[in-house]
């Protein structure tokens, strides 16, 4: 197994670690198809893209209720009513050689498997909310105007699985990451070489709150990009090198190793109107109203 995937699996004690220690562990040994019907791939290295034309070819701006028992209120700091919103569907595909492999979410929040968090790596949390585990960090979304000013999504956590086929020149197009994950059920997260993961317009915090619902300034009509980075980078924490995995390139952090970080963002030009209507104005104009379960994500589950 490749050194820098086995890297992610299991953080040291403290908040920084020495970058070129590999470390590592196994999933547990739950068989059957809850975990995965074919073989983890881990020869290689993964890739993860963003798949631009999914998000340009799917975002709608309208007006919607946000009730208090929405997810995304409860996560995203999000007043309950009605907000104008710009919702986006972002597709990240694997178009490396490997496997992204994290596993189980259980043996990361639980390593000694004593029913203790206190021993977490903190590469997931558990959202009580969708009551299964979110890897942190995964992507992040920015919604950014011609001068450079950014607003964040409400998203606040993801659960990386095999959601579509995604086959390049790579990658044989078998799936093996269907599970979420409980803190009573272990589930297997990552995204198999020649799949994507696909988080849907209607899924919680897939969305930019535009009204100041969210306690960030109000987004003026006009064109707008949404700039999406999945594994994205980040500074080191402190002395001593990343926690994870290093960009020998830039120096920046990672969670998980990839064979290249320079193709991770990818981008959408929306248009953002003063009076978008219940109905919408975008590709998805007229899609079907939100509800509370749909904003919950059951992949998986």
């Amino acid at each position: 197994m490749h050194r820098a995937i086995l890297s992610l699996l299991v953080l040291a004690a403290s908040a920084c670690v020495e970058s070129d220690r590999p470390t590592g562990t196994t999933a547990p040994n739950i068989p059957g198809p809850l975990l995965t019907q074919n073989t983890v791939d881990t020869i290689g290295l993964p890739d993860l893209i963003v798949d631009s034309r999914a998000t340009q070819n799917n975002w709608v701006t309208r007006v919607e209720d946000f009730p208090a028992e929405f997810c995304s209120v409860q996560e995203g700091g999000v007043s309950p009513g009605t907000h104008k919103v710009i919702r986006f569907t972002v597709t990240t595909p694997n178009i490396g050689d490997a496997d992204v492999f994290v596993g189980s979410p259980l043996a990361h929040m639980d390593p000694n498997g004593d029913g203790d968090y206190a021993d977490s790596d903190n590469l997931f949390e558990f959202a009580g909310c969708h009551e299964h585990f979110h890897f942190q960090h995964y992507a992040t979304y920015k919604l950014i105007d011609a001068k450079g000013k950014v607003w964040k999504s409400a998203k606040r956590g993801f659960c990386m699985l095999d959601t579509d086929p995604y086959n390049v020149n790579s990658g044989d197009g078998t799936w093996n990451y269907r599970n979420c994950g409980t803190s009573t059920r272990d589930g297997f997260q990552g995204v198999s070489d020649g799949w994507a993961d696909t988080y849907v317009f209607k899924l919680g915090g897939q969305y930019f709150v535009l009204d100041g619902g969210d306690g960030q300034e109000v987004v003026p009509p006009g064109k707008y990009t949404i700039q999406v980075e999945v594994n994205p980078a980040y500074e080191p924490p402190c002395r001593g090198g990343c926690p994870r995995v290093t960009d020998p390139l830039t120096g920046l952090c990672h969670q998980f190793a990839e064979r290249s970080y320079a193709n991770n963002i990818g981008s959408a030009t929306v248009q953002i109107t003063e009076h978008p209507g219940r109905a919408g104005y975008g590709p998805l104009k007229n899609s079907p109203t939100i509800t509370a379960s749909d904003e919950i994500d059951h992949k998986g589950q």
